[in-house]
């Protein structure tokens, strides 16, 4: 009876995972076999192995790296801090806070902070450094890429220090341990899970971003985000733009097997 009753809640979630996730996957499979002109053909793949697009992957997993290490790098103290502030969760409402406004406004926003005449030149101005391009840069686009992901890697790095029993560092520094001897070997260890699922949550969709290359870094960083929107919406090459999403999905399925838990 249990099992009865568990099987009928299990059957929409079945069905949407259905409809949204395995069809949309088979049906860029589908197309990723078809050329231009709509025959069948396995160029696509042949095309996607050659140097042109084999360094476009590599720009892809080298700036989803640099995204997800310096996203890491500032999460971490700043969720750390956060589980010892006495309003944590106000703090980590403030976090969350910038998620809920449209990923559009925060690009068009920064390119405002980043311009000729904007906040950030300004300042550079105060000091007497005098005025840099900043817009169109490596730099910009890893610094709006992690402004945008870092949320999303802070949550479940709080929620793994939350669960921490404090005992058990008690018990390290009790025995003598320094306090990074206590971060090592303790704290960063029984808190792993939840660095891996912040780095599936940045590294991910880090590896398709085209609107922020587009706008922040002038197309200055090719990805095979911003391939893929150009096979779909501007050569109509759907079955070049499929193979390329093909990998992609590839990459992030051994990601999310590389990084998941194994207990």
């Amino acid at each position: 009876m249990k099992n009865s009753v568990r099987n009928v809640y299990l059957f929409p979630y079945v069905i949407w995972i259905g409809l949204f996730v395995v069809a949309p996957i088979l049906l860029i499979l589908y197309y990723s076999f078809f050329d231009i002109d709509g025959n069948w053909t396995f160029a696509n793949y042949k095309t996607f192995f050659t140097p042109i697009y084999l360094k476009m992957a590599a720009s892809s997993v080298w700036y989803a790296f640099l995204i997800t290490l310096f996203s890491l790098l500032v999460a971490y103290p700043t969720a750390y801090l956060l589980t010892k502030t006495k309003h944590k969760q106000l703090w980590l409402l403030l976090i969350i806070l910038p998620t809920w406004v449209n990923l559009l406004l925060k690009v068009y926003a920064f390119l405002g902070i980043f311009g000729t005449y904007g906040l950030a030149n300004a300042i550079l101005e105060t000091v007497g450094i005098g005025k840099k391009q900043i817009l169109f840069t490596d730099f910009s686009f890893v610094f709006v890429s992690v402004y945008i992901f870092i949320p999303f890697m802070i949550l479940p790095i709080f929620n793994s220090l939350e669960e921490l029993n404090p005992t058990l560092v008690d018990a390290a520094r009790d025995l003598g341990a320094s306090a990074w001897t206590t971060f090592r070997r303790v704290v960063f260890p029984l808190t792993l899970d939840g660095v891996k699922a912040g780095c599936q949550a940045v590294f991910i969709p880090s590896l398709s971003l085209f609107m922020i290359t587009r706008l922040v870094a002038g197309n200055r960083v090719i990805t095979l985000g911003t391939a893929i929107e150009q096979h779909f919406l501007v050569t109509q090459n759907w079955g070049m733009g499929s193979t390329i999403a093909v990998f992609l999905i590839i990459a992030m399925a051994i990601v999310v097997i590389v990084t998941g838990n194994r207990k």
